[in-house]
């Protein structure tokens, strides 16, 4: 378009020139030259256009948007068409309690009320993309902003309209991958409608009232005492099962010996012993009687 300005711009010069001075009639001719190569130019450059990678092209022909894309690539259009570019890859919206990690400076996260009447603050990030036969409808019925006009509100809406189905515990711990799922698929559908694929949708925090963080916390701390608890109780049931065992297997080798040591059998290891000193080199007195012998050493 610029060469086509700059060869309008000569034509003009070219035409006035020879009027204000003929002397300089010639230039008039080197400039109505030059503004055709300018225009011929300028056509030529109108015609051409590059898409990017992971772009599209909606081509708008006097505010009219065509409803024919262009892929990325080079292409060859009306010099009267100007063509938008639109980004098809995959974009994140973040809303964030954390200052400046969303999209938005601040914080930013959803603050949501449960069904039990706790307010509950969600950081979430949607994951989408632009569908590219979608691109024309949604540059003609939303446009370029359609960030802040369709994923934001949206997003923000559908989590709001959903967490009032469950109480705030339940929410951060059993049912969210539930609650995940149900925003899920209420998002996709109003994407959906306008143009947008929702790829993924990820419920990054959930923050509960300090209240509830608390009692969670007792009540985590007081299964933990439990636990630790049984344990010593079973610790000690077995040490007690254990002795059980061992008087158990003293008071059966009791019983075994008092059944086996007999009268005779304790005179015959009484011989025995007698037996064994009487061999001995040191002189022994054996005193013999009704009980037991006595035995006296003769060297002190």
């Amino acid at each position: 378009m610029g060469f086509i300005v700059i060869a309008i711009l000569m034509f003009v010069a070219a035409l006035i020139i020879p009027k204000i001075n003929t002397n300089i009639a010639f230039l008039g001719k080197i400039l109505r030259s030059l503004s055709g190569i300018f225009l011929l130019i300028g056509i030529v450059v109108a015609c051409v256009v590059q898409i990017d990678a992971g772009h599209v092209g909606v081509q708008k022909l006097f505010g009219n948007i065509q409803s024919n894309i262009l892929p990325s690539g080079l292409h060859f259009i009306n010099p009267l068409v100007t063509v938008e570019e639109m980004d098809i890859q995959t974009q994140n919206y973040t809303m964030s309690g954390v200052n400046d990690e969303g999209q938005k400076s601040g914080d930013d996260a959803i603050k949501v009320l449960t069904a039990d009447g706790l307010e509950v603050t969600i950081d979430l990030t949607v994951l989408y993309r632009v569908v590219p036969d979608e691109a024309p409808k949604l540059l003609r019925h939303i446009g370029l902003d359609y960030v802040d006009k369709i994923v934001r509100p949206i997003s923000r809406t559908k989590i709001r309209d959903n967490a009032v189905y469950y109480e705030a515990i339940a929410l951060y711990s059993t049912r969210r991958d539930e609650f995940q799922t149900r925003i899920f698929n209420g998002i996709e559908d109003e994407f959906k409608k306008r143009g947008l694929f929702l790829e993924n949708l990820l419920v990054r925090n959930i923050t509960l009232p300090a209240s509830v963080r608390s009692s969670i916390e007792q009540k985590i701390s007081a299964e933990q005492d439990a636990q630790k608890m049984q344990f010593v109780l079973q610790k000690e049931k077995q040490e007690a099962e254990r002795k059980r065992v061992e008087a158990q297997g003293i008071a059966d080798y009791q019983r075994i010996i008092n059944e086996s040591l007999t009268d005779k059998q304790l005179q015959y290891e009484q011989i025995k012993a007698m037996k064994d000193l009487a061999g001995s080199t040191n002189a022994k007195i054996i005193m013999m009687g009704k009980g037991t012998p006595v035995i006296l050493d003769a060297n002190k």
